[in-house]
């Protein structure tokens, strides 16, 4: 087989161990990045949401990136559609310009939007902005050069703008006109249309910077995405060193030095992305996850070959030895933050109450769990809503008897993917009290409630978990903390108190 013939056999192949490696990555090292992602959306098939999106620039990229998001509640899906994404920009990279010995370079926009999403309010939608920009750009690259691929250049800058966002620079530094002279046209229709939009940023509902840097692409409002512009303006800069040094890029050479291009990039920006990767937010996220998903003994098989120390982790430990009624008994054999491992006091973010309220919801403190779970969603950096938190308060509205607030939420429910069997179980037991009752878990819960008001702080006393406990001595789960808060606080006489307690009620 002929060197061309390599190279063409070679490509494709490089490609696809790429797509494989990003598919690894993400299903093996890093997959509760992903379920972190898709628990702070909620994609509704609904005209009204999809309307609320597309209407902001960059609004169709973001669309886009929400869709493939909900799909991220099974890691192997969402590594595979990053993994795919992520191939695809590869190749219309190399569609771009003619890369020769440099073939390797083709892979480093990828590589750094690899780079991007390794930071967990990285929005896929950023991803899709660059691809259906490269995707355009290629499309142009196929019509003849004439008066109707003026016009239509000119006709796409404004509505890529309002598909993809401020990332449509790309395409027209891409599509720039070479001859020297003829370019004036084209530059000055940009700046036309770069003052249209200094304009229009007073007529829509976002900070004008927004416009220029992006609305869609970091969870975080006012952090500028530097790797995501980095990976923009190097598909922009190696495309012109490859036209540039067409000459010497394209001379014949063995497709031994098109693999060794790819090896030296992959293995260089592998390394980086390894060494770049949040390994100790990846815990904790693994955590978060199980405790969401009440892996109690996945729980205990994890703590026991690697003991936490962080907060969330301690609390998803501690939650999960109560659940199996091993706490009190266990509770030295594992790393303690004091009382605040056991029910931390409620900070005002997105991420860490959630185990809490876990451990409130699991303990009867329905009215304590809801409004830590609402407020969590409401510290949600981007101003989504949560299918997490939507399906945590459906359920203690439920519970607390407020049918209708419950029937908003399930309503919403409904109109999603992978919620919406579950949305139409839940559904008819809404009034329904003797179901309630009945139900293992709703019933049981509504029973171990509080029967009287009383005003809560944000610390968890012992008082309230005694009036848990002694209201319904069959709450093992209040018992349990109860016990372990005595053994941690030292308070000897209320645990001996507790004891002859329990002895005397079993």
């Amino acid at each position: 087989m002929s060197s061309a013939g390599h190279s063409k056999f070679l490509r494709p192949l490089c490609t696809l161990l790429f797509g494989v490696a990003v598919l690894l990555f993400f299903g093996l090292a890093y997959p509760h990045h992903l379920h972190y992602q898709e628990q702070y959306q909620l994609f509704l098939f609904d005209r009204t949401y999809v309307w609320e999106i597309v209407r902001l620039p960059g609004g169709v990229a973001d669309l886009l990136g929400r869709f493939c998001t909900q799909f991220f509640l099974f890691a192997w899906v969402g590594a595979l559609i990053i993994g795919a994404l992520l191939s695809v920009v590869q190749l219309l990279t190399l569609q771009l310009a003619r890369w020769g010995r440099l073939y390797g370079l083709s892979f480093v926009p990828s590589l750094l939007l690899w780079l991007f999403l390794l930071d967990e309010n990285a929005l896929l939608g950023g991803v899709w902005a660059v691809l259906l920009t490269l995707l355009a750009s290629w499309g142009f690259s196929k019509l003849p050069n004439g008066w109707l691929r003026r016009i239509l250049l000119l006709c796409t800058i404004p509505v890529l703008y309002w598909m993809v966002g401020p990332v449509c620079v790309l395409f027209f530094l891409l599509q720039a006109p070479r001859p020297k002279g003829a370019a004036w046209w084209y530059y000055g229709v940009f700046v036309l249309l770069a003052a249209m939009l200094g304009i229009l940023s007073y007529c829509l509902p976002v900070p004008a910077e927004r416009l220029w840097l992006g609305i869609h692409y970091h969870r975080y409002q006012t952090v500028v995405p530097v790797l995501h512009w980095v990976a923009v303006l190097s598909v922009f800069v190696l495309t012109l060193i490859a036209r540039t040094c067409h000459r010497w890029v394209c001379a014949p050479c063995h497709f031994i030095v098109t693999f060794l291009s790819f090896l030296l990039v992959a293995v260089g920006m592998g390394c980086l992305v390894w060494n770049t990767s949040n390994f100790k937010a990846e815990k904790v996220m693994r955590y978060d996850f199980m405790a969401r998903h009440q892996q109690w003994n996945r729980i205990l098989a994890t703590i026991r070959v690697e003991k936490p120390k962080n907060q969330i982790g301690v609390t998803v430990q501690n939650l999960a030895l109560a659940m199996r009624g091993q706490l009190a008994d266990h509770l030295f054999d594992y790393h303690q933050n004091g009382i605040a491992g056991l029910l931390p006091d409620v900070e005002r973010d997105a991420t860490s109450p959630l185990p809490t309220a876990e451990a409130f919801y699991q303990l009867g403190m329905i009215s304590v769990a809801q409004r830590t779970v609402f407020e969590a969603q409401e510290a949600i950096l981007d101003f989504q809503k949560s299918a997490r938190c939507y399906k945590r308060l459906a359920q203690t509205n439920l519970i607390l008897g407020s049918y209708e607030v419950a029937r908003k939420y399930l309503k919403a429910l409904q109109k999603t993917l992978f919620y919406r069997d579950w949305a139409n179980e839940t559904l008819p037991l809404l009034g329904n009290e003797e179901a309630i009752a009945q139900h293992p878990e709703y019933g049981r819960l509504r029973k171990w409630g509080y029967n009287e008001d009383f005003y809560f702080s944000d610390h968890v006393t012992p008082e309230m978990l005694e009036s848990l406990y002694f209201n319904h001595p069959d709450n093992s789960l209040a018992y349990e903390y109860l016990r372990a808060y005595y053994l941690l606080t030292g308070d000897r006489e209320s645990y001996a108190r507790l004891l002859l307690h329990t002895s005397m009620t079993r």
